[in-house]
């Protein structure tokens, strides 16, 4: 699904990724749970580029849903992965970078059910990120450090084309934009901060982990 020119959201897939194209490179930001390698493989066959057209994958974070598909597209694209270092680390044995807070026995039990179900293959990454690198896509697109959700969170802002691809930092729900809380948020002070930051930038277009994109998103971020 095309959101603006050059940049679509690939759909049905659970922790939205993101493809971008500038001068016939691809550039991919999260790659889903596992086995959604094979949709995003399609989608980009289905724009008529092939498999070594995707040059490059941007991580927001380590959690499993974000980084699922990844090993097979590595595998299958040869494509370079980018992450913050901290995700990285956790990436490398396949975990997330921090443990979750459940608030009773049953939130616990979940979790480790979870945990037990779904793990994302390790993956070495090619490249750490950190606050202020840009990469030549889409006029410039800015690496934001956005921790708290996770303590290596990133984000990812194209001011000429006024996108910013949030990861989990910020979550698009029905009711309007939120911040990262909760069982999975590892800093809340410090996610709270990135929300503040992020809003400050004045994004045209949100593009969330989940949820819907946020078009004409002045005024929607939320006051934390």
């Amino acid at each position: 699904m095309e959101i603006t020119p050059n940049v679509h959201l690939i759909p049905g897939i659970i922790a939205n990724p993101y493809l971008i194209i500038d001068s016939g490179e691809l550039t991919l930001i999260d790659a889903g749970l596992p086995g959604s390698h094979k949709k995003i493989l399609r989608y980009i066959a289905g724009l008529g580029y092939t498999l070594k057209d995707l040059k490059r994958i941007l991580i927001t974070h380590a959690d499993f849903d974000h980084v699922g598909g990844l090993a097979a597209l590595q595998t299958a694209t040869g494509a370079h992965v980018y992450a913050h270092a901290i995700e990285a680390a956790a990436m490398a044995v396949g975990r997330p970078s921090r443990k979750l807070k459940p608030g009773n026995v049953f939130a616990k039990f979940l979790y480790w059910g979870m945990g037990r179900m779904f793990r994302a293959a390790p993956v070495q990454v090619d490249e750490f990120l950190a606050d202020g690198q840009t990469f030549p896509v889409l006029g410039g697109l800015h690496i934001l450090e956005t921790f708290g959700h996770t303590p290596g969170h990133l984000s990812f802002f194209a001011p000429s084309a006024g996108i910013l691809f949030v990861g989990d930092s910020i979550v698009s729900e029905e009711t309007g934009l939120r911040g990262s809380r909760g069982a999975n948020t590892w800093d809340q002070p410090k996610s709270d901060e990135s929300v503040r930051k992020q809003a400050a930038l004045g994004a045209r277009i949100v593009c969330s982990g989940h949820g819907p994109v946020v078009m004409d998103a002045a005024g929607k971020f939320p006051h934390v």
